[in-house]
């Protein structure tokens, strides 16, 4: 799977069950987001070899739809066996490429064994189902149609640096179960994570070809994957700029996109504000803020704002700072660039007069936890998503201006409401535009099998569980016409 030279390795690409080197000749670096370092190379492949491992995937699909979900639950189960086994190994991989804790990188392996378990039970459960003709007015008895379920064919996975495990495999899983094969297109930082999962499945003896890892830089492989012929549905997970450039490029082709968010916290009057600072906190700044779904803005109801933000900078100045080795909550950005842009979200809205109540310091790509009050809607941080460790108060005069507010933005992925009226938490619920609201709770992707979507340009499709396999595949009608 690798070679090493000068104490870093190259790591070789996936292609028909055997790990090779491009004949490209070259890699790509992957820099440690804490280290500052090389720590290891992947390889940058050509569209030749893409053009392969889609051959390839398309040759194995055929075999692998006629295999029973039983047979396909053994290879997905000895893949979640392997994965356990590979747990410390995996979780210091993810710590070191994306600077994830290894608490959270830990748990992120474990929880993955436990999602592709639980999706090998959910395929075993999907049935199909039969329609009587003379249940329609005028249909005849004599028709009997019967509905099942089939697999698409090759489904493009391509997944982002933040989980780089746990959402490959929430795409790879249930593409597998459904009888469909998978080019897997990691996020170039999170590409070695990605080739140890699929080192786990390796190991599980998946059927050859059956699975790809490419690996290569979206702009040299991206758009030829996208628009590949070979390819019968896209699942991205990523940004929302790219996930409109791949809609735009995708012609007639199903897609599941997964993009960003500006998740509201919306702390009403009444809400139990001990409970809400502990959500928020977790929400917010869990691995620096470098979730979709963490909350991003507070729109908090002026008659509670001094006490929340008192009470959140309280909670928020004992976070511990520094290096994943250390299992610190808050650890440096993936890379430099995403530090430079989450600092000009601060500096503007400084500039424009929000209040610096906490943080507002940096250190390469470490961006202390920051808390900002008294921001407006006049500043790009009520807007834009920083995915990052900073968390802007918008103090609103009433349930209105917070739903306003909150709907007024370019996204939609899920709202928080911290309240004691459980009828006016539904009744806010019901006029949120966003594919999930939390009641007293932080916004966050799982259980894994709840479905999770995002509208407007939080992205479009459902993922969890059940509607994964359900988007991977397509009806299919046979009708039995009876004759006496």
């Amino acid at each position: 799977m690798t070679t090493k030279s000068k104490n870093v390795s190259t790591y070789k690409f996936y292609l028909n069950g055997k790990w090779i080197e491009s004949e490209s000749g070259r890699t790509i670096e992957i820099q440690s987001p804490y280290l500052h370092e090389t720590i290891g190379r992947v390889q940058a492949i050509t569209r030749d070899e893409v053009d392969e491992a889609i051959y390839s995937a398309r040759q194995a699909q055929k075999e692998w739809a006629q295999t029973s979900l039983q047979d396909r639950a053994h290879y997905l189960n000895k893949w979640a066996d392997e994965l356990v086994n590979m747990e410390y190994e995996i979780a210091e991989t993810i710590m070191k490429e994306v600077g994830k804790n290894f608490k959270d990188a830990q748990k992120e392996t474990v929880r993955t064994a436990e999602l592709i378990r639980y999706t090998a039970e959910e395929a075993l459960h999907m049935h199909g189902k039969s329609m009587a003709g003379d249940s329609f007015p005028g249909g005849s008895k004599t028709k009997l149609a019967i509905v099942k379920r089939v697999p698409l064919g090759v489904i493009l996975a391509i997944s982002p640096f933040n989980y780089p495990v746990n959402l490959a495999a929430a795409k790879i899983a249930p593409a597998l179960m459904a009888g469909n094969a998978v080019i897997f297109k990691p996020a170039t930082q999170g590409a070695i994570s990605g080739a140890k999962m699929i080192e786990a499945l390796d190991k599980a003896g998946l059927p050859k070809g059956l699975i790809s890892l490419v690996t290569g830089r979206g702009s040299e492989i991206g758009d030829y994957l996208v628009e590949h012929p070979g390819i019968n549905m896209i699942s991205f997970t990523g940004g929302t700029n790219t996930g409109v450039h791949l809609a735009k490029k995708a012609t007639m082709v199903p897609l599941v996109l997964e993009l960003g968010g500006k998740d509201p916290g919306i702390v009403r009057e009444d809400a139990d504000l001990q409970e809400a600072v502990k959500q928020i906190i977790s929400g917010a700044y869990s691995y620096s803020g470098q979730r979709c779904t963490a909350i991003k803005r507070v729109l908090v109801h002026e008659s509670v704002a001094n006490q929340l933000v008192a009470l959140l900078k309280e909670e928020i100045e004992k976070l511990s700072v520094g290096s994943p080795e250390q299992d610190s909550v808050i650890v440096p950005l993936i890379d430099d660039a995403a530090a430079d842009f989450v600092q000009g979200l601060v500096d503007d809205a400084v500039e424009k007069g929000a209040v610096v109540v906490t943080g507002n310091k940096r250190k390469q790509n470490l961006i202390y936890p920051t808390l900002l009050d008294h921001v407006t809607t006049e500043m790009r941080l009520a807007w834009e998503e920083p995915f990052g460790p900073v968390l802007p108060v918008i103090r609103v005069s009433s349930d209105e201006e917070a739903v306003r507010i909150a709907n007024e933005s370019e996204f939609g992925l899920q709202a928080s409401i911290f309240t004691k009226d459980i009828d006016k938490a539904f009744s806010l619920a019901n006029r949120i535009e966003s594919g999930t609201v939390q009641i007293n709770g932080r916004t966050e992707r799982g259980p894994d099998h709840f479905p999770f979507l995002g509208v407007k340009g939080s992205g479009m499709g459902v993922q969890g569980i059940h509607k994964s396999l359900e988007s991977m595949t397509r009806e299919k009608v046979t009708v039995l016409n009876i004759t006496n």
